[in-house]
């Protein structure tokens, strides 16, 4: 199994920032790299929405079907992808921060079940903290944006 942990600190309230990560679609707007998000369950936020999230992997697209398993407003919201031989576990947490914003961390366990994955994962770590910053800056970025 691999972690990889990103936390930064936002200036916004901690709704704002909830609403960025769990809210698929909001989600899909802040990231860039995201390029299409279909449901695949009726429901679109909270347990038991699924959809499929298309991104721009370097040059190419690359699909995952992810499923929230875990959600609790303004606190944390879990998704869970099956793909490539892994279980891609990941967790967005957001916090107040003492004085005023909201600290926002992400954890994403990757799980490894078949052979290939569990040789090739360590070699793409590098690549996948990488989209992981990318992603958490959109949405500083996104949230910090004055209003207007």
């Amino acid at each position: 199994m691999t972690t990889t942990t990103v936390s930064l600190h936002v200036d916004a309230p901690v709704e704002a920032v909830f609403d960025a990560v769990a809210h698929i679609q909001n989600f899909r707007e802040i990231v860039p790299d995201i390029i299409k998000v279909e449901f695949l369950s009726e429901q679109q936020t909270g347990v038991g929405t699924r959809f499929r999230e298309t991104r721009m992997m370097g040059k190419r697209e690359a699909a995952t079907e992810l499923e929230v398993t875990e959600y609790r407003p303004h606190e944390r919201v879990r998704m869970v992808a099956d793909a490539g031989g892994t279980i891609w576990d990941t967790v967005f947490t957001t916090v107040a921060a003492p004085g005023s914003g909201t600290d926002l961390t992400l954890v994403m366990e990757a799980r490894a079940y078949k052979l290939a994955a569990r040789m090739f994962n360590p070699l793409i770590k590098g690549m996948v903290r990488k989209a992981i910053e990318k992603d958490m800056s959109a949405v500083k970025a996104h949230c910090e944006r004055p209003a207007g």
